[in-house]
């Protein structure tokens, strides 16, 4: 209970920049677990698929060999790219989540500063150091949230642009490989 409190009063003393800056971290934890479950498991079927196993087909392998030995190269290429951009959902926002996290914070640290300048213009010289404390608080917590934020955020962006990358050559190698074979692969619903 008292971490709780400790960390409750620490968000109040960020100021209400704390608040968007949380929703980017929630966010981003949801789409790095979400992406690492959905590319792991892709990479961990298409593996059994090179291995030879009969199972169904990924959801995102489907529609591709669907149109293999029926449609031609462009019908099939971009067939493949529609499904590249449905597996990559979400990156981009786990990118942006990336540079506006740290411009958030640095936000709260020009009202955290502002606020503190504003305190001793009010009160001049004989400004009270706990009225400037608050300021400096929030430019402080403001700036270390954002880059808390934004740091996790940008390694797992870059780890999960490799899974995917990991995951479209393995999808080429299958169907260069193997295109007619897996036509007759039944397919996930």
């Amino acid at each position: 209970m008292n971490f709780l409190m400790s960390f409750a009063d620490f968000f109040a003393k960020g100021g209400p920049l704390m608040w968007p800056i949380l929703l980017c971290s929630v966010l981003a934890l949801a789409i790095v677990l979400f992406k690492t479950l959905e590319y792991t498991t892709a990479l961990h079927t298409l593996g059994k698929i090179k291995q030879g196993d009969s199972i169904p087909l990924p959801w995102f392998l489907a529609p591709i060999c669907e149109r293999l030995g029926t449609a031609d190269e462009e019908t099939l290429s971009l067939t493949a790219n529609r499904q590249v951009r449905k597996l990559e959902r979400g990156l981009g926002v786990l990118e942006l989540i990336t540079t506006i996290a740290p411009i958030l914070g640095l936000t709260g640290t020009v009202t955290g500063m502002i606020s503190t300048f504003q305190a001793i213009g009010e009160h001049g010289s004989r400004v009270d150091p706990s009225v400037l404390a608050g300021g400096i608080w929030e430019a402080l917590i403001t700036t270390a949230a954002g880059l808390l934020v934004a740091l996790p955020a940008h390694v797992a962006y870059h780890f999960l642009e490799n899974r995917l990358s990991e995951l479209i050559q393995t999808v080429q190698e299958i169907v260069d490989v193997r295109r007619i074979a897996f036509c007759g692969i039944s397919h996930e619903n």
